[in-house]
């Protein structure tokens, strides 16, 4: 290592040939210092120790494994996401070499015992000129003793590979075999003010005006967007304040400016000085007041914009801070999901059949408002807020290391999500039936002779005509329907078509063995691996993981629960166009038996509205279009599928392919459900199934969870996996090695000779 280059440099002694093992922040800042400014002291790891780091483990084969599996074009973000916190764990499972850890050692004793220090990235190209790639990488602040700075290198250099970076990995150039990291060790610095300033004006860079942003505390409140910061527009040659909009920070009690008049010259003029210095303009993180100032960074102000399709950035804000999440925990749980509950409630239990023609076209209009209000508020609140879970994953890894990178999901086991709720139900409802043969004889005699939809009302009164112990089994499905089938899936409503429920109910209650009984999850209890958690991190930072564990539950159950309060507001609407329809439909205004759906609302409302006008047919549904399959990934064949392995096992059996809610009544105990995601909606098939194969890839998406708290295997992020496999094929599903195999197992193959 010691013959590639030096290890370990002091910022003091950096020079310009360094640059490249050193990376772009560390050598602006080490040019700051030597040219004057103030800069927090400190110590580079140069790009020499990271590929040290790499030599002495076999990380380079788990990213290439990881980033080999599939294309990161056909990847979602939660198989990214997944692949990087897998990597992730592999470099803090790797130990640092004795060389390594005397470096680490030696760069520590520049500093205090009790010294708060700051680990920090420094990659290769960072903060040029074009681009800043600012946030993408790791930044530990507040990091104390030899141990915590080794963990925190160590998981600088795996944000090399975060899922932010993997994202940009064309435009970081991220090879396994040539990437590097550098890292910074520094004193972290923090003052009652701090902020960012830029020498111009990002939004226009040909004005003469600077902008100065700050916050009271350190800089990361700013940066991580926890604090709205106060902001000041200056006129680079006079100084004077343009414009000055103070921050919206609720504890504050001052309405005067953060900043004096002194401050804000302070900073002006190292503003301009480093511009100066550098001959562009810079991007500037600073702390501290007028005699105090301290330059933490400085990069030049980047104003590319992205590419109109360039869903990165709206990916990226969907990492909100451990403080943004506390805060959304709050506002989801105890305001925003309880008027969603109550409002689905309320919008059920209007009597639709009692409201004249203006009055229901006017309850048409509230309902689908109400749907696209509540859209809004999932996409710009509730998917935030997954990242709740997400979080204590990281976080867990990152304090227990344990060998399994998912063994935090045990935390989340046993939540009361409103799916787990329905599927006890359905299973009481099961086996009810499998104790009483003869109402299971006449639910499957009327069944049988039921060629289409069926209208509980009439199924209801034959079936206790035919058994009178049926009662029992009815009142149960009724409150089941009731209370959790009003919602929509595949654009209608689950409550409308009774028989999809029924005929899983019965196939269930053949093989009772196959019912829930609870979590059916392997491994030790979420109480045993929170105490596990808690112990890592130390008696000092309890309160921080008990926040963190709960907001991870909270957000895992809130996850799945809004999918289906959402789709109840959506069945609600979708109830009150079918009154609309029944109601033209008895007065030959509507002249077709189609179904009506969201599409159809408005020749609906019209036609309510216009009782004179001519007879109107609805637009048929169409069914979606399907897209030519991909060609297949080098390794793959008909023969055999690669995805993740999202839950260990290994099964055998025929295909069913969920492409609809005509196909929910064909699946039968033992098949392999294939589909293209499992919708939270439709989570009551899953104990039937032996094995899970899903097109979208990720363990902590619905099929993931469920099949682990079952105990089946499941095979998720398979590249067109409704399309490639046919109902009737016989696979095997290998939720180890996230492999289906199409036809007989290899060993049944070996026995026919």
């Amino acid at each position: 290592m010691d013959s590639n280059g030096p290890v370990l440099i002091p910022l003091d002694a950096v020079e310009a040939r360094h640059e490249a093992v050193i990376g772009g922040k560390a050598a602006k800042l080490s040019q700051l210092a030597r040219a004057g400014f103030p800069v927090p002291r400190g110590v580079c790891l140069t790009t020499w120790a990271y590929e040290s780091f790499i030599g002495d483990s076999d990380i380079v084969n788990t990213i290439r494994m990881e980033l080999g599996r599939k294309s990161l074009d056909e990847m979602r973000w939660e198989e990214i996401w997944d692949a990087a916190l897998r990597i992730r764990a592999a470099f803090m499972l790797q130990p640092l070499s004795d060389l390594l850890q005397r470096t680490i050692a030696e760069s520590l004793s520049a500093f205090d015992s009790s010294t708060r220090l700051a680990v920090r990235s420094s990659a290769i190209g960072e903060d040029s000129a074009d681009r800043s790639f600012a946030g993408l990488h790791e930044s530990i602040i507040g990091v104390r003793g030899t141990n915590a700075v080794q963990d925190a290198v160590r998981l600088v250099w795996a944000s090399l590979w975060s899922d932010a970076a993997l994202l940009y990995r064309k435009e970081l150039g991220l090879d396994p075999a040539r990437s590097r990291m550098a890292v910074l060790i520094q004193e972290a610095v923090d003052d009652d003010r701090s902020g960012v300033a830029f020498a111009r004006d990002p939004r226009n860079t040909r004005t003469e005006h600077a902008i100065i942003e700050s916050v009271p505390g350190p800089c990361s409140l700013l940066v991580d967007g926890v604090v709205d910061p106060d902001r000041w527009e200056i006129h680079r040659k006079t100084r004077s304040v343009i414009k000055w909009r103070p921050g919206q920070r609720e504890e504050s009690n001052d309405d005067g400016p953060l900043l004096e008049p002194r401050d804000l010259e302070k900073v002006m003029e190292t503003l301009l000085s480093v511009e100066q210095l550098f001959s562009w303009a810079p991007d500037m993180e600073w702390t501290g007041r007028s005699e105090t100032l301290t330059v933490l960074q400085a990069r030049p102000i980047t104003t590319a914009a992205p590419e109109e399709d360039d869903t990165r950035s709206w990916y990226l804000s969907l990492r909100p801070s451990d403080v943004r999440l506390r805060d959304l925990r709050k506002r989801v749980s105890e305001q925003l999901i309880p008027q969603l509950e109550a409002l689905g409630e309320a919008l059920a239990a209007e009597e639709l059949d009692l409201l004249d023609d203006e009055q229901l076209a006017q309850a048409i209009g509230a309902r689908a408002d109400y749907v696209a209000e509540w859209k809004k508020i999932y996409w710009d609140e509730f998917i935030p807020f997954a990242h709740g879970v997400r979080r204590l994953g990281t976080y867990y890894n990152d304090a227990v290391k344990p060998d399994d990178p998912y063994e935090f999901v045990g935390l989340l086991r046993d939540q009361p999500l409103l799916a787990a709720q329905r599927n006890r139900a359905i299973a009481v409802l099961a086996r009810d039936l499998a104790s009483h043969d003869s109402v299971r004889a006449a639910v499957e005699q009327l069944l049988q002779g039921q060629a289409g939809s069926v209208k509980w009302a009439d199924f209801r009164r034959e079936l206790m005509q035919i058994e009178d112990g049926a009662a029992g089994f009815v009142e149960g499905f009724e409150r089941m329907s009731e209370r959790f089938l009003d919602v929509t899936y595949d654009d209608q409503r689950l409550f409308d078509q009774p028989e999809l429920l029924l005929r899983n109910i019965v196939e269930l209650s053949r093989l009772p063995d196959r019912l829930p009984q609870g979590s059916g999850a392997s491994g030790e209890s979420a109480s045993v691996l929170q105490q596990r958690l808690l112990d890592a991190v130390g008696a000092e930072r309890h309160e921080e993981a008990q926040h963190i564990v709960e907001t991870g539950r909270v957000s895992w159950k809130l996850r799945d629960d809004d999918n289906l309060l959402v789709a109840r507001l959506q069945s609600q609407l979708l109830r009150a166009l079918s009154v609309a329809a029944s109601r033209l439909r008895d007065r030959d205004q509507l002249v077709d038996e189609e179904k009506p759906n969201a599409s159809h609302l408005e020749p609906l409302v019209q036609a309510l509205r216009t009782r004179n006008a001519a007879p109107i047919a609805l637009t048929p549904r169409t069914a979606a279009t399907k897209s030519d399959p991909l060609p297949m990934e080098k390794g793959e064949s008909s023969r055999q599928l690669i995805g993740q392995p999202a839950s260990p096992g290994l099964a055998t059996g025929t295909v069913r392919c969920i492409r609809g809610r005509d196909a929910l009544s064909k699946f039968r105990c033992g098949d392999i459900l294939v589909c293209d995601a499992i919708e939270p909606t439709m989570t009551h098939l899953v104990p039937l199934a032996s094995a899970i194969v899903e097109r979208r890839g990720g363990m902590l998406i619905h099929g993931s969870i469920i099949a682990r708290e079952l105990g089946i295997p499941c095979v998720n992020g398979v590249r067109n996996a409704a399309d490639i496999l046919k109902d009737g094929d016989f696979v095997t599903v290998d939720g180890h090695l996230g492999i289906v195999t199409v036809g007989a197992a290899e060993f049944d193959l070996e026995r026919d000779f």
